[in-house]
């Protein structure tokens, strides 16, 4: 996909598992100088090394502060490895809590508090139930606007 990108660069690749003749990308991706890659997953030896090599964010897979700090000091060094400032990758993640499906925003801003203090620059939120609209202004807007205030994900 780099290749892919680099207008100065459509000759043939040669991967592992690809051949291609040329790597071409038209239309050009309206994101300059390419597209951000995000890269999700919390595998420790694989993905992890490559969020270090290749990604300007990751979205791992976590549960709690703790857990997170964790994957975040093994991307780190991953980081160390390649020669890569590991402040150069955003990191996200899944919220799987339940306080907001109860509607607590409260309970939520404090937990996001919590992964803020280790790290985790944005959270990513599912509306849960069919009225995904009515949930998102009821209880999402008003949670995003308490994690503005307070600067967490």
């Amino acid at each position: 996909c780099l290749q892919m990108w680099d207008p100065a660069d459509n000759g043939p690749y040669e991967g592992r598992h690809y051949r291609l003749a040329e790597t071409l990308c038209v239309p050009a991706p309206i994101s300059q100088p390419r597209p951000p890659i995000l890269i999700g997953g919390s595998g420790e030896r694989k993905t992890l090394r490559l969020v270090a090599r290749y990604a300007d964010a990751c979205n791992l897979f976590v549960a709690t502060p703790a857990e997170a700090a964790h994957k975040l000091d093994v991307l780190r060094h991953h980081c160390d490895d390649v020669g890569r400032d590991v402040g150069e990758i955003s990191a996200t993640f899944l919220y799987h809590g339940d306080a907001l499906a109860g509607r607590d925003v409260g309970r939520f801003t404090a937990e996001m508090e919590d992964f803020a203090k280790v790290g985790m620059e944005a959270v990513i939120v599912m509306p849960p139930g069919d009225r995904p609209a009515a949930w998102i202004e009821e209880v999402a807007a008003p949670a995003a606007a308490r994690l503005a205030e307070i600067g967490a994900p």
